[in-house]
């Protein structure tokens, strides 16, 4: 008999800080959920669903799709799974499914935090062995994430990270199309009907892609990959979905390294989440970098490398 305690999410971690409250998962060490005073800042699921869309899940060692699951690294063609059958791709990596360990952890009031671990080890067609850690904190700024990886072996490994929040104003399927965008990104990336990109990127002069000047989304279909990021003094490029009603909403803050965005509407996603959010996705490369090489780091043994993202009420 199944164990009824058994959460295909694993152990749930709760942040609670100021007005604040995440909760992040012990499988993938996904953020499932992410409130301000009460208010929805990100698609939540139950913890007895498995992440819809791969809501909240971090994506490694690369995001987004290779296609064929074919690239060639340092004189070796490599051979990935298929993991997206669909399109004949490998999709986002190898830990969104994994169990992650809590290696550090404070409840503070005023700011708390949880550090999750996770030695990746030799996977098909990426024979490398990564030391991953993933830190969310909570304080009166909302929620800051800082992904790691050290490479543990003895050759330099190929290296990108994602991950895939749905930022939301709380409303229900269908919701986004009043909701207001706003994306300090000039460029945008055509793509196939595999998702694979077909060339350069693109300015988004003229285009569906224009979010530089907030505007309602409407019924615009977005599953499309976006850079040329405009960033604040501070360094961070700030992404916003607002209410034009209610005068609030949410934002995701892209830090040093994370250069592209992916920006998705969920139209295909199961009926009770479909339009509910956006998802929001900080990369460090494009779709396909492992097979073009834009974008991909190579981490040296023993090197380490640290993304960050942030996500913040309005």
């Amino acid at each position: 008999m199944a164990d009824a305690n058994l959460s295909p999410n694993g152990p749930q971690q709760v942040l609670e800080a100021g007005d604040y409250r995440a909760v992040i998962s012990g499988v993938g060490a996904g953020l499932r959920a992410l409130s301000h005073r009460g208010r929805p800042l990100v698609v939540k699921y139950p913890a007895e669903v498995q992440p819809p869309g791969g809501a909240g899940q971090l994506l490694i060692p690369w995001p987004n799709r290779v296609r064929d699951g074919r690239y060639h690294w340092q004189g070796e063609d490599r051979q990935l799974d298929l993991s997206e059958p669909a399109t004949g791709s490998a999709i986002h990596g190898f830990t969104r499914f994994l169990p992650w360990r809590v290696v550090a952890e404070d409840a503070g009031h005023e700011s708390a935090y949880v550090r999750f671990g996770l030695r990746l080890y030799p996977m098909h067609g990426y024979p490398h062995i990564l030391e991953l850690t993933a830190h969310y904190e909570l304080n009166e700024a909302g929620l800051t994430v800082e992904v790691a990886a050290r490479n543990r072996g003895d050759t330099a490994a190929p290296y990108g990270l994602g991950a895939h929040p749905y930022l939301t104003l709380g409303r229900g399927p269908g919701s986004i199309d009043e909701a207001v965008l706003e994306v300090p990104a000039d460029t945008w990336l055509p793509v196939d009907d595999r998702k694979i990109p077909t060339g350069a990127r693109e300015s988004v002069d003229g285009t569906q892609y224009d979010f530089r000047k907030p505007r309602r989304i409407g019924g615009t279909q977005l599953d499309t990959a976006c850079t040329g990021l405009t960033r604040d003094a501070d360094g961070l490029a700030r992404v916003r979905l607002t209410d034009p009603d209610a005068g609030r909403g949410v934002e995701l803050r892209l830090g040093a390294g994370t250069d592209w965005v992916q920006l998705y509407t969920g139209d295909t996603l199961p009926a009770a989440y479909r339009r509910a959010g956006i998802a929001v996705e900080p990369m460090s490369c494009p779709p396909n970098a492992f097979a073009t090489g834009e974008d991909v780091l190579a981490i040296e043994p023993g090197a380490r490398v640290a993304h960050r993202f942030g996500i913040g009420a309005l």
